[in-house]
């Protein structure tokens, strides 16, 4: 307490002898090693002050320090400067790379000061060291080679090429030592398994760590290591980098977030949970500095950082999961504290052109940007730039002025607004930067023509709707808008054979309403076409055309018509069927049409008897008129029949036809309608001789076929022909003729029907249901081919009026 009293006695004189006398503000540097002898020479001040030794007493020459020891004198007679006391310098400057003593010389007679400073050179006088003798740490059993697991450091009082510079590791056969030199930064060391573990065969390992620095001759120290091997949790953490790299400022708040650390386990349920921590080092502990959440990774600042003091932070992390045998990774984050930029750019906005046509040409200048910094030197120098890819571009004016002009096509219809983001950032360390959004509007140009949804548009009509009926609302699309998006539609000249388009449509220029300005007929039109053209209100206007098929539905607006005979004005509906007729017998036929189409046109037949005999049917699809049953001595000789043709419209329409049956006694009294209608000379025309023809004709070739059919048969091996007996043609009861030989034979059946001759070929083994009915009509082929089965193709003539006469007179007098 005295010498301290005494201290600051001496050092008030000093400041007092300053005010009073002049000071020299020269300033003499020596060295000397520490832990030197007292009485070791350190420096020679009357030849570095300029004076004689004899000066020394008469000036009152005394050396002052701040220290608590002296540890330098000066020597009256001689003026050396000396050692007085031992020097430690690890106990003066720890951790410092550079250590001086700083004391000051004061003469007399005039008063002057100098500064002297001694730099204290380090020695070798300290052995490496660890925290802790022995070191402890578990390792499972599934770890891979290649793993690294961080050691201990060592820690060494000494500085520069005297502090730990290696480690070694005593040989094993399961962990290599690879030592990391961090230039600057300590050396440390890190245990890499070589071998895969077993902990059943080697459940502890022991190993000894030797750190040695770089002293002439070096010092050392060891740790023994115990790894315990532990069972399976076979996935270690693993952090995103080895390296995390951040910069904070040294007035940074309490609180603030460093960084969030990112490790990963593949790990599920506790063995894949994740528990962060430091890892304290020799005697820097960064749990004094810095919180680490356990659970997320992230790290906040606790303490005062001071770029001063310590400009950077090596911090080592750790990863555990929570298995039951817990791994962990390690990772290194260096904090670099970085000196304070604390303010940030300002930008102000002009704006010239807003809003901007979508047509405008690049190079439009739209606004003017001026970024300003009140910092200085590099942290007041700015950079400006946009964000994200725009049609826009800031160019350089001078100094901190840009122009924000126009760097691509604008278009309105994809993109009617922009939010330009504008970022100016200075040079400072850590730079600063502030953003600024301009909202620069797009106005419309007619740039777009009007588009309809499809190239052609298909409506639907039904005949007979009224006149003004909407046949379709065309819809057309312009992206612009206001008047460049107004819409009128109007009729293009289009020429239809078909009818005049202008009389038959008319579409609202306002609505695009097509209306009918007729009523149409579907069995006089059924489909027209004619085009629509849209027409925007734009300068100058953009116009486009679609195509429009109007199709003609059809309506149920047509009755069946009753087609020749019994439609024929002055022909008797009257038909005569034998007594002897069997079931199915063919009576007659009765043919409709309808000029509908579809269903409107499908027709059905239907008969009504009014006495209920019961004794005809009809086909409803045929029209083909036959009988239920035979004839009995109760029915009537004369049977009036109204046959019913109905449509399947809706609502169904209809038509009748009278037809007297009557029944007569004998085949020979059977007389057809045609035989009591008068018939005109010229209605013999060259088409009925042109039919007379084509029956000989076919007759003709029927003869011939059948022929060589026979002498196929019967030549077909020498000496059958007498197995076979001559063919024979048999008529029977119902009409029907049969052609026989001794292994096949052949029906052939013709109706009664006095409208067609209905021909069936068929083998007799095959009923006659399933032979194809071959019916000749008016307008029909005459020649129609049936396959028989295991036959060759056999042509039957037939038409209208064929008899049993013209087989007989075809085939000859031997068939008769």
């Amino acid at each position: 307490m005295v010498r301290r009293k005494q201290r600051e006695c001496v050092w008030i004189q000093c400041v007092t002898l300053l005010c009073l006398a002049d000071w020299s503000a020269a300033q003499i540097s020596y060295s000397v090693s520490e832990e030197v002898d007292k009485g070791t020479f350190v420096g020679d001040l009357t030849k570095d002050l300029n004076l004689n030794v004899h000066e020394l007493e008469s000036r009152g020459l005394r050396t002052v320090s701040e220290y608590s020891k002296s540890y330098f004198d000066v020597n009256m007679r001689t003026g050396f400067l000396y050692v007085v006391e031992r020097i430690d310098r690890e106990q003066l400057c720890p951790n410092t790379v550079k250590c001086s003593l700083n004391i000051q010389a004061i003469l007399s007679n005039p008063v002057q000061l100098h500064r002297i400073e001694v730099n204290v050179l380090d020695v070798n006088d300290n052995a490496p060291s660890f925290d802790e003798k022995l070191y402890t740490f578990n390792i499972s059993e599934s770890s891979t080679p290649g793993e690294r697991y961080l050691l201990p450091i060592a820690i060494d009082s000494d500085t520069g090429s005297n502090s730990v510079k290696s480690y070694k590791l005593n040989p094993n056969e399961h962990f290599s030592l690879d030592v990391q030199s961090g230039g600057d930064q300590s050396v440390s060391a890190e245990l890499v398994l070589q071998k895969p573990l077993d902990r059943e065969k080697l459940p502890v390992i022991r190993l000894t760590l030797t750190a040695v620095d770089g002293g002439k001759p070096p010092r050392s120290g060891t740790l023994h290591i115990v790894v315990n091997v532990l069972d399976v949790n076979d996935n270690t953490p693993t952090f995103s980098k080895t390296l995390y790299t951040v910069r904070v400022s040294e007035n940074i708040v309490f609180g603030t977030t460093v960084i969030i650390l990112n490790a990963t386990d593949l790990d599920d349920g506790e063995n894949g949970k994740i528990v962060y921590s430091f890892i304290k080092r020799g005697k820097v502990n960064p749990s004094d500095m810095f919180d680490i959440n356990s659970d997320t990774g992230e790290i906040t600042v606790k303490g005062n950082l001071n770029y001063e003091e310590t400009p950077a932070y090596e911090i080592r992390v750790q990863a555990t999961d929570q298995g039951p045998s817990p791994r962990s990774a390690h990772g290194k984050l260096l904090v670099e504290i970085m000196d304070v930029n604390d303010n940030s750019p300002e930008i102000y906005v002009t704006s010239l052109i807003n809003p901007v046509k979508e047509d405008a040409e690049i190079g439009t200048v739209v606004a003017l940007i001026t970024v300003k910094d009140a910092d200085g030197g590099k942290n007041g120098i700015t950079n400006c730039k946009l964000l994200g890819s725009l049609p826009f571009k800031l160019k350089y004016n001078y100094k901190n002025d840009y122009s924000l002009v126009v760097d691509g096509p604008l278009d309105r219809e994809s993109v009617s607004q922009y939010n330009v983001t504008i970022t100016a950032t200075d040079e400072g360390t850590p730079p600063l930067s502030s953003t600024s959004v301009i909202t620069v509007y797009i106005s419309d140009v007619n740039d777009n023509a009007p588009r309809f949804l499809g190239p052609v548009i298909n409506c639907y009509v039904k005949e007979n709707s009224p006149v003004g009926a909407v046949l379709y609302t065309m819809t057309a699309l312009d992206p612009d808008m206001d008047d460049n998006a107004k819409i009128t539609y109007s009729l293009v000249n289009s020429l239809s054979k078909s009818i005049s388009i202008t009389s038959a449509v008319n579409v609202n220029s306002e609505t695009g309403e097509i209306v009918s300005l007729q009523s149409f007929n579907y069995e006089e039109l059924k489909t027209f076409q004619f085009k629509v053209q849209a027409t925007d209100s734009g300068v100058p206007p953009l116009s486009s055309n679609v195509t429009v098929n109007v199709y003609i539905l059809d309506e149920n607006d047509n009755n069946p018509g009753i087609l020749a005979p019994y439609s024929e004005h002055g022909s008797v509906n009257s038909e005569n069927i034998p007594y002897s007729a069997e079931a199915g017998y063919f009576v007659a036929k009765i043919r409709a049409v309808d000029a509908d189409s579809g269903y409107n046109a499908l027709l059905s037949y239907h008969i009504s008897e009014p006495k209920g005999t019961n004794l005809f049917r009809i086909g409803t699809s045929t029209g083909e008129i036959r009988t239920k049953r035979r004839m009995s001595d109760n029915d009537l000789k004369t049977h009036p029949l109204v046959v019913l043709v109905s449509d399947n419209g809706e609502p169904s329409l209809s038509a009748t036809v009278s037809i007297d049956v009557v029944v007569v006694e004998s085949t020979g009294e059977i007389q057809t309608q045609f035989k009591h209608v008068p018939l005109k000379e010229e209605s013999f025309s060259d088409l009925n001789l042109y039919l007379l023809i084509a029956i000989a004709s076919v007759s003709v070739i029927f003869v011939l076929s059948l022929i060589s059919l026979i002498a196929v048969k019967c030549h077909r091996t020498e000496g059958t022909f007498n197995r076979y007996s001559p063919p024979m043609i048999t008529t029977h009861p119902d009409g029907s003729w049969s052609y026989s030989k001794s292994t096949q034979q052949y029906d052939v059946c013709f109706s009664s029907d006095t409208l067609k001759s209905d021909v069936v070929v068929f083998p007799a083994p095959f009923p006659p249901v399933d032979a194809e009915l071959i019916s000749i009509n008016e307008g029909d082929n005459f020649n129609r081919t049936q396959t028989l089965p295991n036959t060759d193709k056999v042509k039957m003539p037939s038409s209208e009026g064929f008899h049993y006469s013209d087989i007989a007179s075809v085939w000859g007098p031997q068939f008769t």
